[in-house]
């Protein structure tokens, strides 16, 4: 039941952009342009490719699975903002690169966060291992928190540096900027490895 749901509500999101954006604010190019950003985000070579690795591939496979399932919804996102905005294509590769790295980021901190909640924050490793077979794949899983960390780090920088020359936007921009520190400092600091 719950793959039919799917199958309904994927063209009715299709549908509902097609019908409900105004052709005088968005011009039909750039509406094509989102319908096909999703498209690829969530098809085969995408979010789904991600899920089926999460579900079938072996730990070495932690990067792709993550860069799948949650690095291509922080693009999608990013990247469907700036072409309904009209962004330039420069700006639209930066942008792809900037949710990619947010969206990742997202998800390592939650991995984090969840890790660091059981046992009062101290992680047992061995448990861990245990837990490990047949999960997912997660960076805390496969190289541990203090690892994950480090990665959470140089992701937030990575998101940071991809928002360079968006200057020019102001306030309007901020937003972007605002995202990757609370996608990062969410329940804790990333440089606080006491938390």
């Amino acid at each position: 039941m719950a793959i039919l749901a799917g199958d309904a509500l994927f063209p009715l999101g299709f549908r509902h952009i097609v019908s409900h954006t105004p052709s005088e604010l968005v011009p039909e190019p750039r509406l094509l342009r989102v319908i096909t950003e999703i498209a690829r985000a969530v098809g085969s070579t995408g979010m789904a490719a991600g899920q089926f690795l999460d579900l079938e591939g072996g730990p070495n496979s932690v990067e792709f699975v993550q860069e799948k399932k949650f690095g291509e919804m922080g693009e999608c996102s990013a990247v469907c903002g700036g072409l309904l905005a009209g962004a330039e294509d420069d700006e639209i590769e930066r942008l792809r690169r900037y949710g990619r790295a947010v969206g990742v980021l997202y998800q390592v901190v939650d991995d984090i966060l969840e890790e660091k909640s059981r046992n009062g924050g101290v992680v047992d490793v061995d448990e861990r291992k245990k837990k490990q077979k047949g999960k997912g794949k997660s960076y805390v899983e496969v190289y541990g928190v203090e690892k994950a960390m480090e990665i959470a780090e140089e992701l937030r920088d990575k998101a940071k540096r991809e928002l360079d020359g968006f200057e020019k936007y102001g306030e309007s921009a901020l937003p972007l900027y605002s995202f990757v520190d609370y996608a990062a400092d969410r329940g804790f600091g990333i440089g606080d490895s006491s938390s």
